[in-house]
């Protein structure tokens, strides 16, 4: 990271949670997506690597089964803590930002299931987040978007000219996590993002251009493009 990076950066109190509670179940494989081997190391390490590419984390929640936390007792060079995963992945970032000690003022939220997440990108959406209190990168949409009825007839084609497909990592504050939470708990809500719950208190969240090859690895085929983006990378 630059040095102007580091000044930019380092008036933060920013923690992560890295979000690995799945159950992978589309993927057929007798465990978690997120610990099947990519290049000789597992998925989920390939996100932390990602992640420790930003040396200035409070902190490292890693919300979890507890018969995989020794799978990251080799990383020593930022505090690691432990979640237990939910039900949802709502429950799981809850649980996750509980396990914060004491609150940051900013939340980073990434998926193991990314496992090639660049430095620029993570830099980019943690800035954007610090001024814009709530952000989240994002690629635009690029096939065209048909809506269909029950029947699957088609009832329009979207205009795809400002629609994106969102990634993570996302950045809210804590105080926006906090009361989302509670907003959602008291309308009996679900998220299937982070940065939703920002939007729910009607707070403006900032998208950020983020990389195509920033996949989440849910079939085989996602795992087989994985491996082939990460040798075009390495070579």
């Amino acid at each position: 990271m630059s040095h102007s990076a580091l000044l930019i950066t380092k008036i933060m109190t920013i923690s992560a949670i890295l979000l690995s509670g799945g159950t992978g179940s589309r993927m057929g494989k007798p465990i978690p997506k997120q610990y099947l081997t990519l290049h000789d190391k597992s998925i989920i390490i390939h996100a932390l690597e990602a992640l420790l590419t930003f040396p200035l984390w409070k902190e490292i929640v890693i919300v979890c089964d507890p018969s995989y936390q020794s799978l990251f007792s080799s990383y020593k060079t930022v505090p690691l803590l432990f979640a237990l995963p939910g039900k949802t992945r709502q429950d799981s970032l809850f649980s996750g930002f509980k396990s914060l000690s004491p609150l940051p003022k900013w939340v980073c939220i990434h998926d193991g299931a990314r496992p090639l997440l660049k430095e620029k990108d993570l830099l980019n959406v943690i800035n954007a987040g610090k001024t814009h209190g709530a952000a989240a990168l994002a690629v635009p949409i690029k096939e065209t978007l048909k809506e269909s009825d029950d029947q699957l007839f088609v009832k329009k084609t979207l205009d795809r000219k400002n629609l994106w497909t969102v990634q993570t990592p996302q950045i809210i504050t804590s105080d926006l996590l906090q009361k989302g939470q509670q907003y959602i708990l008291e309308q009996s809500l679900s998220i299937t993002d982070d940065v939703s719950l920002a939007e729910l208190l009607n707070h403006p969240v900032k998208l950020v251009l983020g990389s195509e090859s920033n996949i989440k690895i849910t079939t085989i085929e996602d795992l087989s493009l994985a491996k082939l983006l990460l040798e075009n990378t390495n070579g």
